[in-house]
């Protein structure tokens, strides 16, 4: 049986030489990372429509899987919003599993050994990032970048959750936000007639007849494969997507960073930077309908070399919709952060973020609010007041929606564009309650207690009703990484936790 390249190992060996005082650490973090990635496996074997499991059966608090080749896995009965759950081991017929990407080796069903090696990456990377992390400090932190240093596991259920093949062990330190660096850009120039340039683009970005593109110093040596200006840009701080980074004082800069990270490949995409200054004055006129609950982070400019691989997205800080003494924190974030009456407090931040969520459906727009691209302005005294969400490339939009409000739609790729409603509300449900809240939440009791009496408040809907009623649509993660030759998002139903 052909086994995956042993990330561990390699880990250990890489950090051996660059930082020996760290291997100690990481070696004692690899059994809880091992668990934490083999626990987001399991929910996804116990909860996703994957070809190769024949039938559930659940036996107290176990469940056993029956694969179609007559195999079976056993392993503990799953709550799907549960992030605080352990799996220890996981049981193939009788062989005990403790290594998530053995596992799947071992069951080798199709498409397994690529995706295997990913998990081993994640395990991996995850002790690294928890290895690298010193006490966390009681305080909240003062700068955007050191809210999303928090975020040390990654995505709350995905099994990749820090998977990032192609990245040493030397970049993961330099450019991974969980071990603070400062990664300073690379500015390449491009001949201006060369290059497709949206919004304002600043006067400090070009030069006579060229625009000077930020560059990621990890896109510049592995995909683009030439100097870019190295120590010319910016000092900048990496946020919790990679590549994106805040720049002190300035905007975050969304660079190009052609690595598979989770579930794809994210670059920049031609029509996304043409469609960039019409999509955010869009969100502005969006933001202005929601009575002071929502605002937008406004793009300032975006500008390709007409390629996926060289472009860049200059986008205000969420911090500047901070009054004095708020705090501006993306959700992902939010794990770990002591917040006033905790139950209260979640109930109160369902409703606000339901409210917003559902009003904008209605009038046409599916935000993907998920952990990352939703962010919570906090009272000093830790009360959740209004919501700013980023990041407006993957949203969806009803035109006929929008003309029920007399609302123009504007000219958008005809990706975004959608008239279904089962696909705007899997676009906001499986983002907004299956992620943002679940992972806040922490369990299904939990988020069941949050969500119960915020929907008694809100407006009653179509929208509300398919809440209140149908299964959680959620992105099927797992599935997705197995099915290579499909594009584009695979979907599940989790038990409705109205229900």
């Amino acid at each position: 049986m052909h086994r995956p390249p042993n990330a561990e190992a390699e880990v250990a060996d890489e950090l051996a030489v660059l930082r020996p005082g760290l291997v100690p650490r990481f070696t004692a973090a690899l059994p809880g990372a091992r668990a934490a990635v083999l626990t987001r496996l399991w929910r996804a074997f116990a909860h996703e429509p994957l070809p190769w499991i024949e039938g559930r059966e659940r036996d107290g608090d176990g469940l056993t899987l029956r694969l179609r080749d007559g195999r079976r896995l056993h392993g503990p009965a799953c709550d799907p919003y549960r992030t605080d759950g352990r799996v220890d081991a996981v049981h193939l017929d009788r062989a005990a599993y403790r290594d998530p990407a053995r596992l799947l080796t071992d069951l080798a069903v199709p498409h397994a050994v690529g995706f295997a090696a990913e998990l081993g990456h994640s395990v991996a990377s995850l002790a690294l990032s928890r290895a690298g992390q010193g006490p966390r400090r009681p305080q909240w932190p003062g700068t955007d970048w050191e809210w999303e240093r928090r975020v040390v596991d990654g995505h709350p259920f995905h099994p990749g959750c820090r998977s990032r093949p192609g990245f040493s062990v030397a970049e993961q330190l330099s450019y991974g936000p969980e071990h603070g660096p400062v990664v300073r850009l690379g500015l390449m120039p491009v001949p201006a007639a060369e290059c497709l340039v949206a919004g304002d683009w600043p006067a400090e970005l070009r030069e006579p007849g060229r625009v000077l593109l930020p560059v990621h110093p990890w896109q510049a040596e592995h995909v683009l494969k030439r100097p870019c200006g190295a120590g010319a840009g910016p000092d900048a701080h990496p946020l919790m997507s990679l590549r994106t980074l805040a720049v002190p004082g300035g905007p975050h800069v969304k660079t190009a960073l052609s690595a598979r990270l989770t579930s794809s490949v994210r670059d920049i995409s031609v029509a996304s930077v043409a469609a960039s200054a019409v999509l955010s004055a869009f969100g502005e006129r969006l933001a202005a309908r929601s009575d002071g609950l929502l605002h937008m982070t406004r793009t300032l400019g975006a500008a390709t070399a007409h390629s996926p691989d060289l472009a860049a997205v200059l986008r205000e800080s969420p911090q500047v919709h901070a009054a004095p003494g708020e705090h501006v924190v993306p959700v992902a974030a939010l794990d770990g952060t002591e917040l006033p009456g905790s139950a209260a407090w979640l109930t109160a931040f369902a409703r606000l973020a339901l409210t917003v969520g559902l009003r904008l459906l209605d009038l046409g727009v599916a935000l993907e609010a998920h952990g990352q691209n939703l962010l919570v302005v906090l009272a000093p005294d830790g009360a959740p007041r209004r919501l700013v969400y980023r990041d407006l490339a993957d949203i969806r939009v009803s035109p006929a929606r929008l003309a029920r409000h007399g609302i123009p739609a504007p000219e958008l790729p005809a990706r975004m564009v959608t008239d279904d409603a089962a696909a705007l509300r899997r676009k906001l449900f499986g983002s907004l309650v299956g992620g943002a809240l679940a992972g806040t939440a922490g369990s299904g009791a939990a988020l069941r207690a949050a969500l119960e009496p915020a929907v008694r408040e809100l407006p009653h809907t179509p929208d509300l009703a398919a809440l209140r009623a149908d299964p959680l649509p959620v992105k099927a993660l797992t599935l997705m990484r197995l099915t290579p030759e499909r594009s584009g998002d695979l979907w599940t139903e989790l038990p409705n936790p109205l229900r």
